[in-house]
């Protein structure tokens, strides 16, 4: 069975911790509102489990659930507690996430997305950790005032904000936090060989030939990811005459209304929902190029993940996306919900495949030599240690 994207994640082994003698280990707590496969959790796992063993001690917390990377950090050794909260507030919750820090005693606790960065840091400060860091992932355009309020009141009890786009640190500073509060470390991901195995099977599945071009989004299906202007670039492109297939990988709370679309518009012989598959890495190989339409991101990994496939992204240009995909060179970036301007960039690869071959050789190599694990572990060394250490290090800017 083919691997997911976070297979090389789960064939890593544990660091040595007999290369280097660092004295007593620095307890680090992780507290993240889920482990779902998805990218901020992925990002947590690649870091929890690339910080040198032999330096830090790496705890995980998820508040609501565990999931996958609940399986992948536990086969790994790192130690990992679900929570399990039921309710949008819960005061049973924070009582047992407070326990928990606690009886670990960290000396940095560093939380991730709204929920965790909430509860992780009101119970953080009531248990009088000595340094906490929250992480910001996305620009979170959901957020009403009530939610940046709440943003800026924990900041009193907050040494750094990591954000992972410099669009993001950005949006962040608009909302009323302070520049110099904030640490900006893009996201990482692992390199792999490309794999040029035959991709038949995916073809042979959806029924598509060899000779037709299949189109990818790869994503949760939510409103933000803006689908529905593929689905309506697929239509102008199928009226003009174009010969191509698209395959949207993925589930989420607008499939039902996103295939209803897609039927109304008559094309559903031509796009192909697939729902969440295990087989990502297959499917992204039997791509021609990847399409992410999104209204807002935060530094989308399967932009990463395509570039390292070797295929060329097609991306809406908005703060994130823009950061990865370098327009005319790696991909295209076109106005966000300009269903139009989507048909234009996609016919340009469909008209001239050798373009989309260029690109996607370029985006990988940008892929290779911008954001590296090794990179990204070093700029959280450099941030942890400027903590714990301020007279010794110089903490990130």
């Amino acid at each position: 069975m083919t691997q997911p994207l976070s297979s090389t994640i789960e064939s890593q082994t544990p660091p040595s911790a007999e290369r280097m003698t660092f004295g007593p280990r620095r307890r680090i707590l992780h507290i993240i509102p889920t482990l779902d496969q998805s990218g901020a959790e992925k990002q947590l796992a690649l870091t929890a489990l690339h910080l040198p063993r032999e330096k830090y001690d790496v705890r995980v917390i998820a508040v609501t659930r565990g999931g996958h990377y609940e399986r992948v950090l536990h086969d790994a050794g790192v130690d990992v507690h679900v929570i399990g909260k039921r309710f949008k507030w819960d005061p049973m919750t924070l009582y047992r996430l407070y326990a928990m820090i606690k009886e670990f005693q960290p000396d940095i606790v560093q939380t991730w997305l709204f929920a965790g960065n909430a509860y992780g840091r009101v119970a953080a400060h009531w248990a009088k950790v000595p340094h906490i860091i929250a992480s910001e992932r996305c620009v979170d355009e959901w957020k009403s005032g009530y939610h940046f309020l709440i943003d800026r009141f924990l900041m009193r009890w907050t040494d750094r904000i990591v954000v992972n786009a410099e669009g993001i640190r950005r949006f962040y500073v608009r909302q009323g936090l302070t520049d110099q509060s904030i640490t900006t470390i893009p996201n990482a991901i692992e390199p792999k060989p490309i794999d040029n195995s035959p991709t038949t099977r995916i073809r042979e599945s959806l029924g598509v030939p060899l000779d037709v071009p299949l189109v990818g989004f790869i994503g949760r299906l939510w409103p933000q990811k803006r689908v529905q202007d593929l689905i309506w670039a697929t239509d102008i492109l199928r009226m003009s005459g174009w010969n191509f297939r698209v395959v949207i990988v993925g589930d989420g709370p607008r499939r039902v209304a996103l295939k209803r679309f897609a039927d109304a518009l008559e094309i559903m012989p031509i796009v192909h929902f697939v729902g969440h598959r295990n087989d990502v890495p297959e499917i992204m190989r039997a791509l021609d190029m990847l399409v992410l339409p999104s209204k807002f991101e935060g530094l989308p990994n399967v932009a990463l993940e395509a570039m390292l496939a070797g295929k060329p992204v097609i991306g809406t240009r908005i703060a994130g996306t823009d950061e990865v995909v370098v327009d005319g060179e790696t991909g295209i970036l076109v106005p966000p919900q300009q269903p139009l301007e989507l048909a234009r960039a996609i016919r340009s690869i469909l008209a001239d495949p050798a373009i989309g071959k260029r690109m996607g050789a370029a985006g990988r190599d940008r892929v290779l030599s911008e954001f590296s694990i090794e990179e990204m572990i070093a700029k959280y060394e450099r941030l942890y240690d400027g903590l714990l250490q301020p007279s010794a290090s110089s903490v990130l800017s």
